[in-house]
């Protein structure tokens, strides 16, 4: 009757494996600095553009949108407020991992998933080398790094987008919305801007590398894989978004 759970129970249990035979092997010899420092490169330097595009609309539309629903109380003049808190918050995180989660777990998914189907992954065992060390805990370290310098990155460059709206359209001061910008923000804000990326982290790197190490199927599955690896972070994404907030949340309040 329950069969069907089988499989999301069996999915959920592997990649927990996973998890911790990457972490593990954080304290293991040998250590793959060059992949590391490559993965970097790839998920952290090579997201900055569209990062940097994401944060700076969103902090844009916010301060347009927000700017209409504060004036109608006669308090235009703290839509600075409304933007840092919510991207720092919120967006900012959530939209740099959404946007992370698109171009480097579907990456990762796709790499290993071709390395599997090619039987590359077989020859690395065959040579004594485990693939987990090897390819999962440097890409999984490198986003633990990157995305969370990413989400600040994003969280200024969206502040500074609402900044620009604000003086150009709204009439509002810069030093009104700087001023209201900064004040709203206390530690919990950051902290909480900061834990969220770093669990998001965990995440996308875990789900593109399962699905790309159990890829089946020759090159359709190379594609498959590749799509729920993408759909499944993403979706994750918005569920540890929840928890995390709650924690937070139940915390201050």
């Amino acid at each position: 009757m329950l069969d069907f759970l089988k499989g999301p129970v069996q999915a959920v249990q592997d990649v927990f494996i996973l998890g911790g035979k990457a972490i593990g092997n954080i304290v293991r010899r040998p250590f793959y600095w060059t992949d590391l420092f490559t993965q970097m490169d790839i998920i952290g330097v090579g997201s900055l553009p569209i990062v940097i595009l994401t944060g700076f609309f969103s902090g844009a539309v916010m301060a347009l949108q927000m700017s209409n629903a504060l004036a109608t109380y006669g308090a235009k003049e703290q839509t600075g407020m409304v933007v840092s808190i919510t991207l720092v918050r919120e967006l900012g995180p959530a939209l740099t991992a959404l946007m992370v989660a698109g171009r480097n777990a579907s990456g990762m998914a796709s790499e290993l998933g071709s390395m599997r189907v090619t039987e590359q992954i077989d020859a690395m065992r065959a040579l004594g080398t485990d693939p987990i060390q090897k390819l999962v805990t440097p890409r999984m370290l490198a986003t633990a790094f990157t995305l969370p310098l990413l989400t600040v990155i994003a969280d200024f460059v969206g502040i500074f987008g609402g900044y620009l709206v604000a003086i150009s359209t709204l009439g509002i001061t810069g030093p009104q919305f700087w001023t209201s910008a900064w004040q709203a923000l206390d530690y919990s804000d950051i902290a909480q801007g900061l834990v969220k990326p770093f669990v998001f982290s965990f995440a996308i790197s875990l789900i593109g590398c399962y699905y790309g190490l159990n890829t089946t199927g020759g090159t359709q599955g190379v594609g498959r894989a590749t799509t729920q690896a993408v759909v499944v972070a993403s979706v994750l994404i918005f569920v540890l978004t929840f928890f995390i907030t709650k924690i937070f949340v139940g915390r201050v309040y």
